[in-house]
């Protein structure tokens, strides 16, 4: 009996160490943001792999530089994957996921704040005509939001 009320004392300390930091989050949308140009980024990956080719890294640095310096703008980070990267569309679902978070975290390790940045997979059928979907990630410096006010 005695165990069973300590172990239901120690619940909500549990909960609170499960549940997420409790920081604020940045609203913003990454929709439309791979037909954005300028401040963009291509990373290769080898094929079927989640990890960034160190060659390509320093490809993130004007990116993170530029936001650390414009703390109102936030990064998209899309990744993309191929059907025939091992498998069909699920598993390239979750290829351009793990892709896109390792980009961020790559961000993360250059100063960005990890609240400041979207990583999200992008399928096949997400974007339509004229837009980049080769396997990869793109990193883009979204443009600052105005005040709606």
């Amino acid at each position: 009996m005695i165990l069973l009320r300590a172990a239901l004392a120690s619940l909500p300390l549990l909960a609170l160490a499960a549940s997420p930091a409790l920081a604020q989050l940045r609203e913003f949308s990454c929709v439309g943001a791979e037909r954005l140009e300028g401040d963009v980024a291509v990373i290769a990956f080898a094929r079927g792999g989640d990890r960034p080719r160190a060659e390509d890294l320093p490809r993130l640095e004007p990116l993170a530089e530029a936001a650390r310096a414009a703390p109102a703008r936030n990064l998209c980070v899309l990744g993309f994957a191929a059907e025939g990267e091992g498998g069909g569309a699920t598993s390239a679902s979750r290829l351009a996921a793990r892709r896109a978070r390792a980009v961020a975290l790559e961000l993360a390790k250059l100063g960005v704040e990890r609240d400041r940045v979207r990583a999200e997979a992008r399928t096949r059928g997400f974007a339509s005509g004229g837009v980049d979907r080769r396997p990869g990630a793109r990193v883009i410096l979204l443009p600052a939001e105005r005040d709606p006010a």
